[in-house]
């Protein structure tokens, strides 16, 4: 460990993190806990509230306890920030690019694997909503599920007389006569995947008032206004969780106890 030389174990010493980039600031209680793990005595103090919009140079925490385990803990602890703040300032973006439509930007089950409790939290301080944390709460009704089964309906009744009755049912369709089948054996939800925004105008004009609809695919910064203003009631953005930009964050030491 390069600090041990460096550093007497019980030399105390001051930290700040903050922000080198916009960005929306998230995961600061698991930050706190990294830092803990080192030196339960740490005293790490936020600067700004989870979800908050900053600006470069502005504070996420401050931080006072032994150096060794400030040093040690810097880099687990911002890669942490790193990520989540990055999630949740790209979320944010998503949710600001379509305000006033009353369209609700959804996360995928796209995640990390291990992280997808705290990637899905990220999404929510964006200002996202979370659908589907596993396949225990949610059923989704996709395309090769409907081939083994022979049909829409098919797959449809027979999901919906084996599910539990509070789970709703989604399901991928490919054309208006597939969605027709799909209400008609009693789905909740229809997907609509990498469909052009004409395309959605005219599922949205005829289902729209029997059943939430919800794009997805291809969906970016530049088009999802568009596909908000569709119709669709929901858009799924799988990018949120596995492409958002890192959030550029620093901690620097800025003193010690004497």
């Amino acid at each position: 460990m390069t600090s041990a030389p460096l550093v007497a174990p019980e030399r105390r010493g001051h930290a700040r993190i903050e922000a080198c980039a916009p960005l929306v600031a998230c995961g600061l209680p698991v930050a706190a806990a990294t830092f803990r793990a080192l030196d339960p005595e740490v005293v790490f103090t936020a600067r700004c509230a989870e979800g908050d919009r900053l600006r470069p140079g502005d504070l996420l925490a401050e931080l006072h306890g032994r150096l060794l385990a400030l040093l040690g803990a810097e880099r687990t602890a911002l890669n942490f920030l790193y990520r989540l703040c990055g999630i949740a300032t790209l979320t944010r973006r998503f949710v600001d690019a379509v305000a006033g439509t009353g369209v609700h930007i959804l996360d995928t089950r796209k995640t990390v694997p291990g992280w997808r409790v705290l990637d899905k939290y990220a999404v929510a301080v964006g200002g996202g909503v979370n659908h589907r944390a596993g396949l225990y709460d949610g059923i989704l009704v996709k395309d090769n599920h409907i081939a083994v089964a022979g049909g829409v309906g098919a797959a449809v009744k027979a999901i919906r007389a084996a599910a539990p009755p509070h789970l709703r049912i989604q399901v991928e369709v490919e054309s208006e006569a597939q969605a027709e089948e799909a209400i008609a054996a009693g789905a909740d939800l229809l997907l609509l995947d990498n469909r052009s925004v004409e395309e959605l105008r005219r599922f949205a004009q005829r289902f729209r008032d029997r059943v939430q609809l919800e794009a997805t695919g291809g969906v970016t910064l530049e088009n999802v206004r568009a596909v908000a203003e569709s119709g669709v009631q929901r858009i799924s953005v799988g990018a949120l969780t596995h492409s958002a930009p890192g959030a550029d964050v620093s901690l620097e030491i800025s003193g010690s106890d004497a």
